[in-house]
């Protein structure tokens, strides 16, 4: 029996090749929940403040049991098991209830494997490791993560700290992609990422290396003095001062910027694990 279960996009739950996802926003919303919380058990409670972030209706408990009922038996139908193996798997327990996936499950897990071996790579200096597993992880992301589903607060803290996660192994990818001279194939990436995200000094000041390094120093400026605009316009803040130090450097045309190994004092600019 095989489940395959993907968050990092829209939600798909399939279990032998037949999608259990409800097409109903409140038990699409629940089976996510759970399935975030994979072999924890969530409260009742949670789990109605997650559906019902608005309050909960007086039918509130009926109705949340009426969604586990209807998502039991969908489990059976598509394991083709009797409804005691369906509750094994969306466990019953006296605060509220546990999904059990067998390991592998969940392309979480998957993403977090490579990402770790990518990120262990990256502190050892194996830049070659690091891109191809931290790349491995990435292309596991279908869209942001449970597109398709809206959450409330419980739901919605999970999903930002994935993305934040993902953004920070994009860094890392970036960084070593940097240390190993592919400036040039960083260019159209590192432009859509400082357009998505104006005030990250991370990707600007990659974005700064990569163009300087393909002989673009003039661009190079100028991305500096739009993320100082963004950030000051926004945030009310300058850039910080490695990125600044590396705008210098970029200035003068310090030969040492298109060292591959250059970095600013805090590593920022080539995104080493640190």
């Amino acid at each position: 029996m095989g489940f395959d279960v993907k968050l990092l996009g829209e939600l798909e739950f399939t279990v032998d090749g037949t999608s259990i996802t409800p097409t109903a926003a409140k038990p699409r919303q629940l089976l996510a929940m759970l399935t975030l919380n994979a072999g924890t058990t969530v409260s009742v409670s949670a789990l109605m403040a997650e559906v019902w972030n608005e309050g909960p209706p007086r039918s509130a408990t009926a109705t949340l049991h009426t969604y586990i009922g209807k998502l039991r038996k969908s489990l059976r139908s598509a394991m083709r098991r009797s409804q005691a193996d369906a509750e094994r798997v969306l466990v019953t327990e006296p605060a509220g209830y546990r999904l059990v996936l067998p390991p592998g499950s969940l392309d979480t897990e998957e993403y977090h494997r490579h990402a770790v071996i990518g990120r262990h790579a990256a502190d050892a200096g194996d830049y070659l490791t690091a891109t191809r597993s931290l790349g491995t992880a990435l292309a596991l992301w279908r869209g942001p993560a449970l597109a398709d589903t809206a959450p409330g607060p419980n739901m919605l803290a999970d999903i930002v700290a994935l993305e934040e996660t993902r953004l920070a192994d994009l860094d890392l990818r970036i960084g070593a992609d940097l240390q190993l001279g592919r400036h040039g194939r960083l260019l159209g990436e590192l432009a859509g990422l400082c357009a998505r995200y104006p005030t990250s000094e991370n990707f600007c000041a990659k974005y700064m290396l990569a163009l300087y390094r393909s002989g673009r120093q003039g661009r190079a400026l100028e991305v500096f003095h739009l993320l100082r605009k963004t950030m000051v316009d926004q945030l009310g803040v300058d850039p910080p001062a490695c990125v600044q130090r590396l705008h210098s450097a970029v200035l003068r045309g310090d030969s040492a910027v298109a060292d591959p190994y250059f970095q600013t004092e805090n590593r920022l600019a080539v995104g080493a694990a640190g």
